[in-house]
Formats: structure tokens, sequence, C-alpha cells
């Protein structure tokens, strides 16, 4: 028998964020049991047990970045299937920055316009509400959602992304920057060491409804039914 996964929505329900809409359109037809998780609720491990899949969703700046950034750093160090769309592909990026390549004061400039270290700054050009190519690079994960494609077209909400300045530093990194656009900005990142942790600036919500699920909100739930059933024998006598 299939164990059927809890998954956790973190951030903060709004009426003004166009993928809140869309999720709770065609999460209840996700084979999956989940819930929203507001931000400011999420302050220890204990506050996530029991999760097979966090999905840190759209609305940054959230109401506790601490919340949100604690979440990340579960998945990433647990092995929790993780995904990350918009403002959790920034705030992966920031959690990853500070505890991990030792850039403590990692920041985005909507909390911090003087962030001593911007790692989130503002897009040279919006992408809200437009849809653009997206690059994969070859053999990652993210590609294998895809097909193995070369590339494909994506939906963005968004006006902020990752510094140009610390492309060099994260590409350096064991982080995997799996999507580019035209310009080689960008746009998704992933952990190729990891069962599913992956980030993308790009809204698969968005293109999402109940008889269309988005290949990578397919993949992701179908790696935390895999995490779910693996905890479940772990713990069965």
């Amino acid at each position: 028998m299939t164990e059927r996964p809890r998954i956790a929505l973190i951030g903060n329900r709004s009426s003004t964020t166009p993928a809140h809409a869309c999720l709770d359109a065609f999460v209840p037809s996700l084979d999956a049991d989940v819930d929203w998780v507001p931000s400011e609720t999420v302050t220890g491990p204990d506050s996530l047990g029991g999760y097979s899949g966090l999905w840190v969703i759209p609305g940054s700046p959230y109401a506790s970045k601490d919340g949100v950034l604690l979440a990340i750093r579960l998945a990433r160090e647990t092995g929790i299937p993780y995904l990350g769309t918009c403002g959790g592909f920034q705030h992966a990026l920031i959690e990853y920055a500070r505890n991990v390549l030792g850039l403590s004061q990692a920041d985005d400039v909507q909390y911090d316009p003087q962030a001593e270290t911007p790692l989130i700054t503002a897009l040279c050009c919006s992408l809200v509400g437009e849809t653009a190519p997206l690059y994969l690079s070859d053999g990652s994960r993210l590609a294998s959602v895809f097909a193995h494609a070369e590339e494909t077209v994506e939906t963005f909400h968004c006006k902020y992304g990752l510094n140009p300045d610390y492309v060099d530093l994260i590409e350096q990194s064991s982080l995997v920057i799996s999507g580019w656009d035209a310009e080689k900005a960008p746009r998704a990142i992933e952990i190729a060491d990891h069962p599913f942790f992956i980030g993308t600036l790009f809204q698969p919500e968005l293109s999402s409804s109940p008889g269309s699920i988005h290949p990578l909100i397919e993949a992701f739930v179908a790696a935390a039914t895999r995490h779910a059933e693996t905890s479940a024998k772990a713990t069965t006598p």
C-alpha cells in the first residue's frame, strides 16, 4: 500500500498573491495531505514533525524570514524533499549561503535594503506576469522532470533574484544551478546528492490546475511519497 505523504506549504497566505489562489484550486486534487503552515509558526524542527515534504511557496517577504530559513535548513540537512518556488528559491539561496558558504550576512534587499551581503536583489527586468524560456542543465534532476529536455517555457511572477555578483561563488559550490534564462541568469537550483531539493524562480503553481498538474509538482509529491514510505518502514517493528 502506498503511503500518503504529508506536505507543508510554508509561507503566508494572501489574497494578493496569484500563486495562492492557484494552490487553493489544485492542491485538493494532489495525492497527499497538505497543510498551510504560516512562516511565523515554524520555530524549530518539532514545528514540522511528521511532514514528508516541505514546500516554501511564493509570497516573499515572509512574516518570519527565520521560520522559512529554518524549514529550508531542516530539509537540506535531513533529506526531507524540498520544493521552493519564487520566494522559496530566493530563501534557499540565502540559507545555503549563510550556513554552507559562510556568508552569515547574506540577505534579501526586500528585508534590508542596506544588506551587507545583498545576495537577493531586484531583477534588471521584472518578470511579473511573464512567460519565458528556461534552459536546463544537462543531467540535472530538473531536466529529468522535463524528460531530459534542453529547454522549456515557464511562468514567472517575481521581481527579485540572485545578485549576479554571487553567481560565480554559487557555481563553485555543491549547489547546482540547473535552470537559466536566455541571458544565462540563474532561474533554478538543486542539490545533486539530496533525495529531492529544487528551487525555482518560476512558479509551477501558475500553470497548474486540478486536471493538469505541473510535472515539477508531480515529481515533488512523488519524492514526498517515497520519503513517507521509507519513514514508515523505518518505524515498523
